[in-house]
Order: structure tokens, then sequence, then C-alpha cells
């Protein structure tokens, strides 16, 4: 058999390994003082960043063709620069009805349970998919599907059952917003978690769809106005982009006022698909996003990464700066 050039020359394959890697993954590096982005090295995608006690807990998707993604990894930190990894916290083997696409998580904590709130299997009309929700006593898991199905598994209102985000309101109401394809729907959790129950007008699903959405909802109150986000553009290529919408009511009207975070040529492209976290008794916001490295070539090519929110005078969000440098190290509680 031939052996390949690059078996051939360990020293060549070492330096191409090298450069492709710097190609990549090329970020300022990681210090004791800033995180450096990526935060961490391989491909993931749709960062859940949200904060339990003293850490920040990151779940992202597996960024793999379809068929792989059968896992999901976590990372935590206490400040933002030093992560661990958490390995396949949540996966096919306590979830039975999925085979393929392990989505976009969100996860909340209730009473002292973590709720796990996922995409699976890439659901068409008439297939067995959707979102579900699994549940275990700490947020590294294992995590464990806790209905045996999908919470939501039909197209309704043309949005499909993908991308939930949980949030839950200073009054205790808890909602999710869902949905790809270009709609969006808002439900309403019962006190178990893994129920929906009506709204007040006895409506079980609401769609809320902006001007321009496409995916990746998120929900952010500050100072008592609500703040719709979401991903725009094509999730493989430098179109993907996240705008906003600022309301007085967890119900919107959610009126588009523009783009918040986006490609920079000279750093990354495709930035979407977002969170934030909060660092708790400071007007401190960070966005954990994923973009694609300069020179990748493939959609699946994403990587995790974390910037300054900031906020005008007005209340209106200010452009997010993307960088290689990522944030400095702070606690969050």
């Amino acid at each position: 058999m031939k052996k390949s050039t690059l078996s051939t020359f360990p020293a060549l394959a070492s330096l191409s390994l090298g450069m492709t890697c710097l190609m990549l993954f090329s970020c300022s590096p990681k210090t004791s003082e800033t995180s450096g982005n990526p935060l961490w090295e391989g491909w993931y995608a749709d960062p859940e960043g949200v904060v339990f006690g003293d850490e920040c807990w990151i779940y992202p998707t597996y960024s793999h063709p379809y068929k792989e993604q059968l896992f999901m990894d976590a990372f935590s930190s206490s400040d933002l620069v030093h992560w661990t990894k958490h390995e396949r916290v949540l996966s096919i083997d306590n979830i039975s009805w999925l085979h393929m696409a392990l989505w976009a998580p969100s996860v909340v904590e209730k009473d002292g349970t973590y709720y796990f709130y996922f995409g699976a299997n890439d659901v068409h009309e008439g297939e067995i998919g959707g979102i579900g929700v699994a549940t275990a006593d700490n947020p590294a898991g294992p995590f464990k599907d806790a209905i045996g199905g999908p919470l939501i598994g039909h197209i309704i209102n043309g949005a499909q059952p993908i991308d939930q985000f949980v949030f839950i309101d200073d009054d205790g109401e808890r909602y999710m917003y869902y949905g790809g394809w270009g709609h969006c729907n808002m439900v309403r959790l019962g006190e178990d978690m893994v129920s929906l129950i009506p709204f007040e007008d006895g409506e079980m699903y609401k769609e809320i769809t902006p001007e321009h959405y496409v995916e990746g909802p998120f929900m952010l109150k500050r100072d008592g106005t609500y703040y719709f986000m979401w991903s725009e553009g094509g999730w493989g290529d430098g179109s993907y982009c996240v705008a906003y919408a600022m309301a007085d009511s967890p119900f919107g009207p959610f009126n588009r006022i523009g783009k918040i975070l986006q490609s920079d040529p000279e750093v990354g492209t495709g930035a979407g698909h977002h969170s934030v976290v909060k660092a708790a008794g400071k007007d401190e916001y960070y966005i954990v996003y994923h973009r694609h490295p300069l020179g990748a070539t493939d959609g699946n090519d994403r990587v995790v990464c974390i910037d300054r929110l900031e906020f005008n005078a007005d209340g209106t969000i200010a452009p997010v700066r993307i960088t290689f440098e990522g944030v400095p190290a702070t606690k969050l509680r």
C-alpha cells in the first residue's frame, strides 16, 4: 500500500496539522486574564449559557453531521476563562426515540432538579421527533429522558419544533420560545416543567414571529424590558447573524430593531445562535455564541465564543464586537 507523503515525513505532517489548527482555531492565547476565543477546541454550536450557583455552564450542540449528533457535552467555569469539560451529559443512551440530530439545548433549574430541553431527529410532519426534556439532580447529569417522547412533536404554525429556549419570568411564569423554518411559537410550561398548559385565553401555542426571524430564539429581561433575540440568515454560511426587539411584555409585540451580532471578515463569520449570561449584582452581560473560524470550509465547522454585550443609554443593545481575546476573568456570584 502506498504511504501518504504526510505519513512518510512526520515533521511535514506536524507542520501541516499545526497550520490547519492555526487557521481554524486561530485566537489570542488564553491567559489568566482573558478567555480567548474560541473558548475550547472542537466543533460545537448553539451554546446555551446559564449560571448555576457561582459557575457558568455552557451546553452546546456537538457540531457534526446529523447522524453523528447523538450526544452533548457541557463546559463549566467559575471565571469565564478556565473551563472544565463534562462529557456526554445527555446522549442517545438515555433517549429511546433519538436517532439523529440532537440539537440546541436549554437548561434550567427548579427546586433542585435540572431540566434539559433539547431538539431531536430534525423532525418533519408525520415523523417521530421534536422537543424533548430530560432531568438530572446536578448540572453535569447524566440527564435522562423525563417523558419517553417529545414534549412538542408536531409542526404548529409552520414552526419546526427545535431551538427551544425556556424563560422563567419574575412572577414565576414559565414560557418556552421555539421554532425553526422561519416561524416562532410561544408556549407555557406547567409547574412540573415537563407538560404544557394553556394561556389564560385558552390558547396552547401563540405565534410571535418577528420580521426576518429564522431560528434560535432567546429572551432576556432587563430593568423591566423584554429583549427578544433570534438568528437570521443561513446557519451554514456567513449570512448568519442575530437581531432583536424590545417589548413591555413577554408576549410582545416584537418589532425588529436591528442586528447586534454578525460576521467580521477579519475575525470570523456566521456569528449567531446565542445566549446571554449576567454577572450577579452588576449590570454586566456576556453573549455566548458560535461562529465559523476564518478558513472554515464546512457548515459544521463552528466554535463557541464569548464577548461582552453592552447597552446604550436609551436601553437599546449596542452592536457586539466579536474578538479573538474574549472576555476578562470575572466572578458571576
